[in-house]
């Protein structure tokens, strides 16, 4: 691994247009966990009669806006959740001036806790949310302090939404152009925490044009170029030991 440290060291310094693509690995040292591995919420059972899928689908909100509302608070709300070393190296490398976005599946807000400015949310944040008639803002903490399972809006009394991207629900075109945008002109692609299966976002990396490309992620995944290092270690670990270690 010390090896392979060595090299993602040598290839930061010498990138100058780097971006991140990020998904759920990213947070699950935050204690977050993530939606597709042995623990995560996809693999878990629910003792009902839908999968985690559905139940946040954009039917199920409007079907079943009770259930819906009781597995998002209790499987997807971490608002103790506090970044790791992962959100902080990457904070870092923006502050130095060579990170020029990080695009994320996650929707937790961790990234912007750490300190990144430039973040391109692609599945949206808990952190929004409004109401679907008068589309009154609140923030996550407001949005819990409504009473009710359910939170309805303490000025017209409609339901409020969280801004994440649902299944069955399309991307923001303005994230979508943003994200493709900085990962067709980077120099680095740092791939890190995500197992590249979740589309269309998944698809975005197919437009980097750059000289390296580093994956960063537990489990092997299916993208692999000849310019590609590839890391299987926990990512933390990794951006720490090639960014924050060397302050």
């Amino acid at each position: 691994m010390e090896n392979k440290i060595e090299q993602l060291s040598k290839i930061l310094k010498e990138s100058n247009n780097i971006v991140f693509f990020g998904g759920a690995g990213v947070s699950t040292e935050s204690n977050i966990p993530d939606f597709r591995s042995s623990s995560g919420l996809f693999n878990q059972k629910l003792n009902r009669n839908f999968t985690p899928e559905q139940l946040v689908s954009h039917t199920f909100f409007v079907k079943y806006p009770e259930d819906f509302y009781k597995f998002y608070k209790d499987k997807l709300l971490y608002p103790q959740a506090k970044p790791n070393h992962a959100h902080l190296a990457l904070a870092k490398l923006e502050e130095i001036g060579k990170l020029k976005a990080v695009i994320t599946q996650n929707i937790d807000g961790l990234h912007q806790l750490a300190g990144s400015k430039n973040v391109l949310e692609l599945h949206g944040s808990v952190h929004r949310n409004y109401c679907e008639k008068c589309h009154k803002f609140f923030d996550l903490e407001a949005m819990l302090s409504l009473e009710g399972t359910i939170p309805y809006c303490d000025k017209c009394n409609s339901i409020v939404k969280p801004n994440v991207v649902l299944y069955e629900e399309g991307l923001d075109d303005d994230v979508v152009s943003k994200a493709v945008s900085a990962i067709r002109n980077a120099d680095l692609l740092i791939i890190g925490g995500t197992s590249l299966v979740v589309y269309p976002a998944a698809s975005f990396v197919n437009y980097f044009r750059g000289k390296n490309v580093v994956v960063i992620n537990k489990d092997n995944i299916s993208y692999k170029t000849d310019n590609t290092l590839v890391i299987n270690e926990p990512i933390g670990e990794v951006l720490y030991k090639s960014v924050l270690s060397n302050e």
